[in-house]
């Protein structure tokens, strides 16, 4: 069981290593959304947004429902939202880190002597 637990979270987090999947994820946490409004919001040409679609659909991240000539995309899970929220946590717990050390690196160098030229 733990391997299939294993396979299943690699092959997600596959699907997510992508930052226009990641982009159209963060979208659809506000709202379900067609096609023609993710593009426009994101800025990118409509085949790389139908083309990333698919592989979210292939993937059950997102599901789509036909409304007239339209498809309505839809996070498939709620808890996904709260995914990308622990994703940018920990990204700002990095950028945290990464400024802790260079404060700190800078801080040294000014008590270091400078060299006489």
């Amino acid at each position: 069981m733990n391997l299939e637990i294993q396979q299943f979270k690699a092959e997600f987090f596959k699907a997510l290593a992508h930052p226009l999947r990641i982009r159209i994820l963060e979208l659809l946490a506000e709202g379900d959304k067609n096609v023609n409004e993710i593009q426009t919001l994101i800025g990118s040409e409509g085949s790389a947004v139908s083309q990333q679609l698919t592989i979210l659909r292939a993937k059950n991240i997102v599901s789509g429902t036909k409304e007239g000539n339209k498809v309505i995309y839809t996070l498939k899970d709620p808890m996904i939202i709260e995914l990308l929220a622990v994703a940018r946590q920990i990204f700002n717990n990095h950028l945290v880190d990464t400024i802790t050390k260079l404060d700190k690196f800078k801080e040294e160098e000014e008590v270091l002597p400078q060299p006489k030229i």
